[in-house]
């Protein structure tokens, strides 16, 4: 083609694509395909020429249309919409042929056969950013409607877009009218399952004990909430089904949970029993369920083993459902929670494929729009923890990486403490800027004195300056608030390493070891255990650990691990490298 065929010109442009359309080809192969034939033919002969729009190219599952103006090109995704709605109606949830659209406004290259130029491209990435049946435009095609007029508008902030480096203002977009249809999907709470602990029917023989069922609600529910993965309803909502039976669609439909926990309590003598359950509350699957005895003075007092049991099992359940839901099912079609969930748990079992599955994950849900603040932190996260692993090609990069995302954590939500503990994170163990570091994680602190991560970093942060008591003190205490976390490995390590630095080479050693029977993959824990074993004169056990971590990185060094600790000038840096070279690393 000759270039002097190409014109140029503003257009509006739409694309439209079929949500989950592998599974759905693989579910009714001709079916499917049928009638998505059928939508094409209706969009092109009933919805197109009343619009003045024209299919610029078929995409398999989906289509590239342009128009003259943005009202026209909003009528026609709205027109679009309406008929796959009525297409569907008769339609199984699992056979609906569900339709996303994007919209941009702009100077576009024009040839006969294609559109070329920023427009395009940016229509299909604002179109990854709509959920099913929603349209998603840009702030240029914004700027040609009139709100309520032309349509109802949803402002969704700044977002980062796969390949575009600047952020880009986006909106979702509905049809006008009394009853707006545009709903927000990509909000902070649906990147956390919403959970509500149910009131405990209480079976004795004494009255005064019916009090026992609501007060273990209660303190389950204070527990939980210290959780930086789960919202939890309060107990002013739950009460209200305190007493019925248990109806899981209703608590769906007038909590919005995802999961409902539930049970009994049998008090018998001065110990009470409670048989407690957790259910998904949109397939009615129990997803986990327990017997706990606990004695009732206990209860009363404060003292409630049976909580935090409870407690630690119930998020447990949680993760690793969604995390299996990762598994299953691909990233596009995974509600967000699920993709935050199983992010979280495949980062912290340190295993390279894992740990990079977890970053496509965050990564996925930060395509969705930019107010994420909680997956922006646990990114920042993963950056740190692949330099701690000895898995990074570029220190400095991570670093930049990891400190732009707690930026925008922190721009969204400046008393977040995840995002402070983590940025405090990035300054220890990548930039070594102890002063920023010790700002940030007391940031975090005052704004959440329960937040066990915050007070574990501080007191890593203190270890690796020689401040061996202030270390013990802040990660004992993290791990007194956080006694049966999902990553408790990570907790036991790090309290090891305080214990290191304080010179309680025994409770070293047993916390080391604890750790790594949880998780073996985490290298910095070896380094302690080897330490904590020579200093205890248990040098050949040393050497073993020694080669165990060279299993593990191959490639590790002692001048690599000086290059990259941050206690590298300090006492307790100097020991561990010593240590090292004695136990076989090499120089």
């Amino acid at each position: 083609m000759n270039i002097g065929e190409l014109g140029h010109a503003s257009r509006a442009i739409l694309f439209i694509d079929v949500v989950d359309s592998v599974r759905l080809i693989e579910h009714d192969e001709e079916g499917t395909i049928v009638r998505w034939l059928g939508m094409v033919d209706s969009i092109e002969n009933s919805i197109l020429p009343g619009s003045g729009g024209r299919v610029v190219k078929h995409l398999g599952d989906g289509m590239l249309l342009e128009f003259e103006n943005m009202q026209a090109a909003a009528s026609a995704a709205f027109e679009i919409q309406n008929a796959s709605a009525r297409d569907n109606a008769e339609q199984p949830p699992d056979s609906q042929i569900l339709l996303r659209a994007g919209i941009d406004v702009g100077d576009v290259i024009i040839s006969h056969q294609d559109l070329y130029g920023r427009g395009v491209n940016l229509a299909a990435r604002l179109m990854g950013l709509a959920g099913p049946g929603e349209i998603v435009i840009s702030e240029r095609a914004r700027g040609q409607l009139t709100p309520l007029l032309d349509a109802d508008i949803e402002d969704l902030g700044e977002c980062y877009l796969k390949n575009i480096e600047a952020p880009v203002r986006a909106f979702r977009i509905g049809q006008p009218g009394a009853h707006p249809v545009v709903q927000s999907h990509w909000s902070l709470g649906e990147l956390r399952p919403t959970l509500a602990v149910i009131p405990f029917a209480v079976r004795g023989e004494a009255e005064e004990h019916g009090i026992l069922g609501e007060v273990l609600a209660d303190e389950i529910i204070r527990a939980l909430c210290r959780m930086q993965e789960l919202n939890v309803i309060s107990r002013l909502s739950t009460t209200a089904f305190a007493g019925r039976k248990l109806d899981l669609d209703e608590v769906r439909l007038h909590l919005h949970a995802n999961y409902a926990v539930s049970g009994v309590c049998r008090v018998t003598g001065d110990s009470v029993c409670l048989d407690a359950e957790l259910a998904d509350t949109k397939t009615g699957q129990i997803v986990w369920e327990n017997r706990l005895t606990e004695r009732i003075i206990g209860i009363l007092e404060g003292d409630q083993e049976i909580v935090g049991h409870t407690v630690a099992e119930i998020s447990n359940a949680i993760m690793a459902r969604e995390l299996r839901r990762t598994r299953s099912q691909p990233l596009p079609t995974l509600e967000s929670y699920a993709l935050l969930m199983g992010a979280i748990v495949s980062m912290h079992r340190l295993r390279f494929g894992d740990f990079n599955d977890a970053r496509k994950m965050l990564e996925a849900i930060l395509e969705r729009g930019s107010y994420q603040p909680l997956a922006q932190a646990w990114l920042a996260k993963w950056h740190v923890l692949r330099v701690q692993q000895g898995w990074s090609d570029n220190v400095m990069d991570d670093a930049h990486r990891a400190l732009e995302l707690t930026k925008r954590a922190l721009d969204s939500d400046p008393d977040f403490s995840l995002a402070l503990a983590v940025d405090g994170f990035v300054h220890t163990n990548l930039l070594r800027r102890f002063d920023i570091a010790r700002e940030r994680y007391n940031l975090a602190i005052q704004a959440n004195p329960s937040d066990s991560l915050a007070l574990l970093l501080r007191g890593m942060m203190h270890a690796f300056c020689d401040e061996g008591d202030q270390a013990v003190r802040d990660t004992e205490l993290a791990l007194l608030l956080s006694p049966l976390d999902l990553h408790r490995f990570f907790y036991d390590s790090l309290v090891a390493s305080a214990n290191l630095t304080a010179g309680n080479y025994a409770r070293a050693l047993n916390l080391a070891q604890r750790s790594l029977r949880a998780n073996r993959m985490h290298t910095s824990t070896w380094r302690v255990l080897i330490v904590a074993q020579w200093q205890l004169g248990m040098h050949e056990d040393a050497r073993e650990s020694a080669r165990q971590l060279l299993t593990l990185e191959p490639g590790f060094t002692v001048g690599g691990y000086l290059r990259r600790t941050p206690s590298a000038a300090f006492s307790i840096g100097k020991l561990i490298a010593d240590v090292l070279l004695k136990a076989g690393v090499p120089q």
